[in-house]
């Protein structure tokens, strides 16, 4: 699989740079913090895993140190929040280092929001409930930012959606693809768990499950796991016209997920019959292992 690492883009030369309110360029200076005053940021959507992407990165702080700045904004009650570089705190740990070099901004939320959400959908690997809270919150950013130059100044024509500027900026096909993604944000974390193991789909989570109150779902939820089954989106969409009409229990949901079930299929091929395509000394899994890889290519070919 090709890597992607050549999409990332890193803090570049004049990304040092402010603009301040004279239109002139501010330089800003790079400093280093003690990692024990660097603090998350509130309700940050992605998680920081200690996986090999991240041995890689402790690796290479320990070897090189950090080679793009962090970026942080002054806290209240003392510390600086971390904008960017939740990541590069966590190597530096690993690493073995007590600072790490940051810029130092004074951002509002909404600045700092856009910032956190943009920098991190640069990763190669984003689990679906990650990009879901993080497009809810640059949303919700950007709308906030919108309704304050609405204050201001007059309003311009609108050229494309909030959601349409998220999808382009995220590399998204529309700003429905981004709709999609945060009305996960409404599932509760036990189905949201499915889709980040790719046992539903972003579509089927998001068109039949996310609009159903959240009691229905941990009904739901608990008839899944109950009988070892995934819906298919027809008892799904049942499942939403029942809740419509009000007569949806959990007795329903257990009766729409049993009915129509597919019972399991089971082929046997007889030993007598597969030993005219195979050596004598082959094993049983050996065999199997043969025609499994044979109907994986027959499958790509086919379907």
């Amino acid at each position: 699989m090709k890597s992607s690492a050549g999409k990332i883009q890193l803090t570049g030369f004049d990304d040092l740079f402010q603009t301040g309110g004279d239109g002139e360029e501010v330089v800003e200076r790079v400093q280093e913090v003690p990692l024990t005053e660097l603090f998350p940021f509130k309700d940050h959507p992605f998680q920081v895993r200690d996986d090999e992407a991240m041995e890689k990165t402790a690796q290479s702080i320990a070897e090189y140190g950090v080679l793009v700045p962090g970026i942080v904004r002054p806290r209240r009650s003392g510390g600086y929040e971390i904008v960017a570089g939740h990541r590069r705190k966590r190597g530096s740990e690993l690493a073995g280092k007590t600072t790490m070099p940051v810029l130092i901004r004074t951002l509002d939320d909404d600045e700092a929001t856009i910032i956190m959400v943009d920098s991190n959908l640069q990763r190669e690997k984003i689990l679906p409930s990650e990009k879901a809270w993080a497009y809810r919150m640059k949303l919700e950013a950007l709308k906030h930012q919108g309704q304050r130059r609405d204050l201001t100044s007059a309003p311009a024509v609108q050229k494309m959606t909030t959601r349409d500027q998220i999808a382009q900026d995220a590399g998204e096909k529309s700003g429905m693809a981004v709709a999609r993604y945060i009305s996960l944000t409404k599932l509760i974390a036990p189905l949201l768990v499915l889709v980040d193991e790719e046992k539903l789909s972003v579509s089927t989570a998001a068109d039949y499950i996310a609009d159903l109150p959240r009691s229905v779902q941990s009904d739901l939820a608990a008839v899944m796991k109950k009988q070892n089954m995934l819906p298919g989106r027809t008892q799904l969409a049942k499942i939403k016209q029942y809740n419509r009409e009000g007569t949806l229990n959990t007795a329903v949901i257990d009766a729409i997920l049993t009915e129509q079930r597919p019972a399991p299929v089971q082929v046997v091929l007889k030993r007598e019959r597969l030993k005219q395509y195979f050596p004598q000394s082959y094993t049983a899994q050996q065999m199997e292992e043969v025609i499994v890889s044979l109907l994986e290519t027959w499958h790509t070919q086919h379907l």
